[in-house]
């Protein structure tokens, strides 16, 4: 898969910019903040329909335009495919894939897959565990984008159930009746076990596939000084049921999530929130026998973050997908050793898009079409 054409309509800080691309290796050259990583983020939202550096649309429309496109040509098996997305915030986005209209947009999940690794990716590391989860969802997604579909339907139950608990604990703390106003829990109860049994199960056996690829690609990165681990952790004391770490019968799961909502009810009814199920649980991340988080250094941190990016390729190639790698101002934070090693591994993608300040900072293997971002223009060189 690679991306042959790119253009943007008042995307960032962009009026209108088109760009031709090829396979192989891409370098976007430029000064900071001159718009090079607007171009992938165009290309990751199309990806993932979310942008990897703010949480809202907004600040992706140019400003003084009511609303922004992005439109990419795809190629995967020698056929193209033409994705078009509109973005016009307090309205729902509009999609189009082939020229024909998308009736949700998340049916263009799948039409391009891609890697992206940036760094805003030390969160995934340092920063709470909801950003690892995000990482799981991501890259779920990515292998088997019906997912995103189930995901949506656990987020919204569980925000049903959030309101419920929400509204009957604020009805008791003014006198109201402590039982009548949750009479409908138990079925918000069934439909969030149901969904977030689908959800753990896929992410159960995300972490078992990926685990051999982190291992690999923190070695190569960290030239073997350290072994990498990631480990699931539900937001329940009892543990998961056997069999199912690698992707166990979600029915099995569904009854777990069932008992442990159960033996939770009183301490979720007192907060008046849910406590229990895939929103609240971790991916512990490890280096040895010692936690990511606290304990290793910036340059571990680093390093980790990209093995997971680099496991994650690994994975959907594995899958039989053939991701595009994008790379975002990262070879300035690694050293000579490190940049060479991750050179020699991302020049086996089919694309690889690369951004930097400096040219110098690309090592020569990487050396492939070359383009320059100026003020609202990119140029080839």
């Amino acid at each position: 898969m690679y991306v042959r054409g790119l253009e943007l309509i008042d995307f960032r800080s962009y009026q209108r910019v088109v760009v031709d691309l090829e396979p192989g290796v891409t370098v976007f050259v430029g000064p900071n903040g001159i718009g090079k990583t607007n171009l992938i983020e165009a290309l990751g939202y199309l990806a993932t329909l979310s942008s990897h550096r703010v949480a809202t649309d907004a600040p992706l429309i140019r400003v003084g335009a009511p609303r922004a496109m992005i439109r990419s040509t795809i190629v995967n098996d020698g056929r193209e495919l033409l994705a078009e997305l509109a973005i016009e915030p307090g309205k729902a986005n509009r999609a189009r894939l082939g020229r024909s209209a998308l009736p949700r947009v998340r049916d263009l999940l799948g039409a391009l897959r891609m890697v992206l690794f940036a760094p805003e990716d030390l969160a995934i590391v340092r920063g709470d565990p909801g950003e690892r989860r995000r990482f799981l969802d991501d890259l779920l997604v990515a292998r088997r984008p019906r997912l995103a579909g189930v995901r949506s339907d656990y987020d919204r139950v569980l925000k049903q159930r959030n309101a419920l608990l929400r509204t009957a604990y604020l009805a008791r703390r003014t006198g109201g009746s402590r039982d009548s106003d949750l009479s409908t829990l138990d079925v918000w109860d069934a439909h969030l076990a149901r969904h977030g049994a689908q959800v753990l199960a896929a992410r159960l056996e995300l972490c078992a596939a990926l685990q051999p690829h982190l291992a690999s690609a923190y070695q190569l990165v960290s030239a073997g000084r350290s072994a990498a681990g990631a480990r699931y952790v539900p937001s329940t004391p009892d543990p998961v049921p056997a069999g199912s770490s690698a992707g166990g019968a979600a029915a099995e799961l569904e009854a777990w999530l069932t008992a442990a909502l159960l033996a939770g009810r009183k301490q979720e009814i007192e907060r008046g929130v849910t406590l229990v199920g895939p929103h609240r649980d971790e991916l512990a991340l490890s280096l040895g026998d010692l936690p990511v988080r606290g304990y290793a250094s910036h340059g571990e941190s680093w390093s980790f973050a990209l093995a997971l990016r680099l496991a994650s390729f690994e994975l959907l190639r594995s899958d039989g997908i053939e991701p595009i790698l994008v790379l975002d101002d990262v070879f300035a934070e690694l050293d000579t050793g490190r940049r060479e090693r991750l050179a020699r591994t991302v020049g086996r993608a089919e694309q690889v898009l690369v951004t930097c300040a400096v040219d110098d900072d690309v090592p020569t293997t990487l050396r492939g079409l070359r383009y320059e971002v100026l003020e609202g223009e990119v140029r080839r060189l």
